[in-house]
């Protein structure tokens, strides 16, 4: 027995809207759904992932996915939930884009194999770029009338809202370009279901009553959106201090993609980890009924962790994310350091002290290296070597035994870093260029 798909998708937290009807047809067949993304960067950060997670259900459940690239509308701009147009992107980035984005999706879903069920990503620059004015008018425009379209909620926000710029044409008919995939898809992939965030029901429904009026009333078309996921205090989810947290290890180190998951809220983690990882109901209950036991083990949090880095990383990237985690806030070794890469270096020691050293001030000793005016570590010779003394200090995670041992490019991490620390928790960055 394969699941039901709006049962897993309730149970979740996952299921916003859904048109009257849908239910019973995913159990009555295996259906064909699709989800539209535009390429409009060349990696999905966080903030697609429940999606992503709702295609993933949708074939486990036994039915079709479908990733909508979107090539044509990527060159528009959608107004939904946007105060202002987007910048239009040139056929080559968003084509590089679209295949960046296809391998991140290909650890979701499975597009290979003979299954009827394997997941399809398609382009709807296909079959929109020959697709003339005149095409448009006459087998889309003509089926929609103008007051349907200005009742929408997405266009009334825009018209009525501060954006300065109101709402272009281009963006006005951005719900028939995307009624129009749908009709497309309908046609020649038999798609009766279209799947989106909750911000996308007023372009969904005009696909779904674009099929109908084209093809008769009769006609199966559906929709079913998920909840905006936000954070418990409200704000958006998804987004640091530092920007978006992405699925390219480029744009965020595997270790600060865990970090993010690791420090979510108690409240946060319990919602989290049913819309972003595929464990069961049964291990997710057991999970929250020990973390509330005792919520400073943080067993959520890890889990939800070490499941979504490993879903989009790899278990060796949740290792070397669990290791680099271990440099900060546990016991660990200069080898430690020595195997990650920079950019993680870097980002585990981003919130400490940091200073510059001269290149050629290396071979001096450690107490004046560390007390200099531009690097102070130490308020003085004498608190350094009293913490030297004490057993209190360590450079690249190893113990200063000698105060006056000379510090030397031998000690350097990468070629140009060192690592000071007083006590457990007191950290230095120092760049010696």
């Amino acid at each position: 027995m394969k699941k039901n798909f709006v049962e897993e998708l309730k149970w979740r937290g996952m299921l916003a809207q859904i048109m009257p009807g849908t239910e019973e047809l995913l159990q009555r067949e295996m259906v064909t759904a699709y989800l539209g993304t535009d390429p409009t960067a060349d990696s999905l950060h966080i903030g697609h992932l429940c999606g992503i997670m709702m295609l993933r259900h949708l074939q486990r459940c036994g039915h079709k996915p479908i990733i909508l690239v979107g090539g044509a509308t990527g060159m528009i701009g959608d107004p939904s939930g946007k105060s202002q147009e987007r910048n239009l992107l040139d056929a080559e980035t968003l084509y590089h884009n679209q295949e960046a984005i296809k391998k991140q999706v290909a650890k979701f879903l499975d597009f290979e194999g003979t299954e009827p069920n394997k997941a399809e990503m398609v382009n709807n620059y296909d079959w929109m770029k020959d697709f003339t004015f005149l095409d448009f008018a006459r087998v889309v425009g003509k089926h929609i009338t103008v007051n349907y379209m200005m009742a929408k909620e997405s266009v009334q926000q825009r018209l009525n809202g501060t954006a300065r710029d109101g709402l272009s044409f281009t963006e006005f008919t951005y719900q028939l370009l995307q009624g129009y995939d749908f009709l497309y898809l309908y046609e020649h992939k038999g798609c009766k279901l279209q799947l989106g965030g909750n911000d996308q029901w007023g372009n969904m429904t005009t696909g779904t009553e674009l099929i109908r009026r084209t093809l008769g009333s009769e006609t199966e078309a559906f929709a079913l959106t998920c909840p905006l996921i936000t954070k418990a205090d409200g704000k958006k989810f998804g987004k640091t201090e530092s920007g978006n947290i992405w699925l390219d290890r480029n744009r965020t180190t595997p270790y600060k993609f865990y970090q993010f998951w690791l420090n979510v809220s108690d409240d946060d983690a319990e919602r989290y980890i049913k819309i972003f990882t595929s464990l069961d109901k049964e291990t997710i209950d057991t999970l929250v009924a020990e973390h509330k036991e005792d919520p400073g083990r943080r067993i959520l949090q890890k889990r939800l962790a070490e499941e979504v880095t490993t879903m989009v990383h790899s278990r060796e990237d949740l290792e070397m994310a669990i290791e680099a985690s271990n440099i900060l806030f546990g016991k660990s070794t200069k080898d430690a350091l020595a195997k990650i890469d920079e950019q993680t270096f870097l980002d585990i020691f981003e919130g400490v002290p940091h200073f510059d050293l001269p290149k050629e001030e290396l071979g001096k000793p450690f107490v004046e290296l560390f007390t200099r005016d531009d690097v102070k570590v130490f308020p003085s010779r004498g608190e350094c070597r009293k913490m030297v003394q004490g057993g209190g200090v360590s450079l690249n995670k190893e113990k200063i035994s000698a105060f006056d041992r000379l510090v030397t490019a031998d000690d350097l991490i990468d070629g140009k870093y060192l690592l000071a620390q007083k006590g457990k928790k007191n950290y230095f960055l120092i760049t010696v260029k």
